[in-house]
């Protein structure tokens, strides 16, 4: 199978050879019912290797379900996999399918498999040597046909030997082991990835596209990125959100870099701020779109002979009243008392005043048209 079909089918961008290995594996595999066992670190996409493994396997017709063992409560697990009969613990109102007996013919992902509490591994156990498993509540033994994938970002031999993961289960699972690599050690696919997440966000966004200085591209490619793809995505479309200038140079950028500590979390996603736009610049943008949505529904009703309701109209001297805190008491006093009518004007002039009179680019950075920006101009006088 041709590497290069499959990334292309999976949206999997990048050439580094230990990623390559990782696919050429799940290819090999997936026309055997051999358990599988992906690792490697939260964030590198794990989940894209089991659902190559079942769409290039003879259960491709059969059901997939990925679950997040570290999702469910320990205290609903075994129901949640194995069904539970009518009664057998309370809010047990009706008999329930499990995902062994729902995906029966197809493919489970068990994902963030370490999370799972010893008595459901020994469950687990059975199910993978023999087929069998037993509702929650129930006596009857029941067969399934599942082929099993699970992936964790854990040392499992590390939890073995303290007692926290089943020695036996982890040598049953790990019949064809798949590491998927980390981000710092795909460093040529850093940029590629990059220009993905930038493409996509700027189509999803409808804004022009952010580009990298080359000292920014440097820091981009040298950063040890703990959170990976996950962490770089993140980073992608918080500037291309955030930063109204579209060349993004090194020390813009680093401010979006959490600083590069061992054993990091991934990437922080709140209480971040630029010099770039402000609380009140990003609440001047909401309002003035707002407003253009009103005027345009009132166009189109208009159109239709359809008059709005009269409670629905807000009219131009309508007061706005802000709710943020400001850094000063004057901030504070100028920010509110806004009619809809002067935070059209002010967004207006910030957008001409920041691109020095050029109206083609202050429209592309309000979001309308040349002509919607002319007709405002004059409007607003």
């Amino acid at each position: 199978m041709d590497l290069r079909v499959i990334k292309q089918r999976f949206d999997i961008i990048g050439d580094n050879p230990g990623l390559n290995r990782a696919l050429e594996v799940a290819v090999q595999v997936a026309g055997t019912d051999l358990s599988v066992l992906i690792t490697g670190e939260s964030g590198v996409g794990k989940e894209v290797i089991p659902q190559i493994i079942h769409l290039y396997s003879p259960r491709k017709h059969g059901q997939y379900i990925a679950v997040n063992c570290g999702a469910i409560p320990e205290g609903t697990i075994d129901s949640e996999l194995f069904g539970h009969e009518k009664g057998s613990f309370t809010g047990a109102y009706e008999t329930r399918k499990g995902y062994f007996e729902v995906a029966d013919g197809g493919t489970l992902f068990l994902d963030e498999l370490a999370e799972l509490p010893l008595p459901t591994q020994a469950r687990l156990l059975r199910v993978l040597q023999s087929g069998e498993f037993i509702k929650v509540g129930s006596s009857k033994v029941q067969k399934t046909n599942v082929r099993v994938v699970a992936a964790t970002n854990k040392n499992l031999l590390s939890a073995i030997e303290h007692g926290k993961f089943r020695e036996d289960l982890y040598y049953r699972l790990n019949t064809v082991p798949i590491t998927v690599p980390p981000l710092r050690e795909r460093r040529e696919d850093i940029h590629l990835l990059f220009k993905k997440f930038v493409l996509d966000f700027s189509d999803k966004y409808k804004m022009p596209p952010i580009r990298l200085t080359p000292d920014a591209q440097h820091l981009l490619a040298s950063y040890r990125w703990p959170g990976n793809i996950r962490q770089l995505k993140s980073i992608v479309e918080h500037i291309s959100v955030i930063e109204h200038n579209r060349i993004i140079e090194a020390d813009i950028l680093r401010k979006y870099i959490p600083a590069d500590t061992p054993n990091q979390l991934p990437v922080r996603t709140e209480g971040h701020t630029t010099d770039y736009m402000t609380d009140r610049d990003i609440i001047f943008k909401v309002l003035y779109q707002l407003r253009q949505e009103i005027d345009e529904l009132k166009r189109e009703l208009a159109q239709k002979g359809v008059a709005p309701a009269k409670q629905a109209e807000i009219p131009e001297n309508s007061v706005v009243d802000y709710d943020f805190e400001s850094n000063t008491e004057e901030e504070a006093n100028a920010s509110s008392n806004y009619s809809i009518q002067e935070v059209n004007a002010e967004l207006i002039k910030r957008a001409l005043e920041k691109h020095k009179g050029n109206r083609k680019l202050a429209a592309a950075e309000l979001g309308i048209s040349e002509r919607t920006l002319y007709r405002k101009i004059k409007e607003l006088k």
